[in-house]
């Protein structure tokens, strides 16, 4: 060999200069393009559970609603006789209430706290 063709040759034997991707080099970049895909869909996958989990507003619809009221009991439940609620009768609706299932205005600071718009329910018997 002559000095610039031995040098030339060494450079594509160690895979130096144009032309130096072989067949079997292509192959070894494909594997790691797979690698790379595959863990960057596993880590999104990982994010967007830990997401779910953690962050999402489906959370909040599933929080406890009653803090205090009744919690020995597995439902609670009231039942009022229409002649016997009055002209008028105004019901919790926050749970917050301390003359639960009456409503004492409870309400107004558990908005203020959460930014809830949540007020009693009130019945009133139908004018003649």
């Amino acid at each position: 060999m002559r000095g610039g063709e031995g040098r030339g040759a060494a450079r594509a034997l160690n895979g130096v200069g144009a032309g130096a991707m072989g067949p079997g080099q292509n192959s070894h970049v494909r594997v790691e393009w797979i690698a790379a895909v595959s863990l960057a869909a596993g880590a999104a996958a990982v994010g967007y559970l830990a997401y779910k989990k953690f962050l999402s507003k489906d959370k909040c619809s599933k929080a406890m609603v009653n803090p205090h009221i009744q919690k020995d009991n597995p439902k609670v439940v009231h039942a009022f006789d229409m002649e016997d609620l009055g002209d008028k009768a105004v019901y919790c609706r926050c749970w917050r209430s301390k003359k639960f299932p009456l409503c004492d205005g409870s309400h107004t600071k558990h908005n203020e706290e959460t930014g809830d718009n949540v007020g009693p329910l009130i019945i009133k018997r139908k004018e003649a």
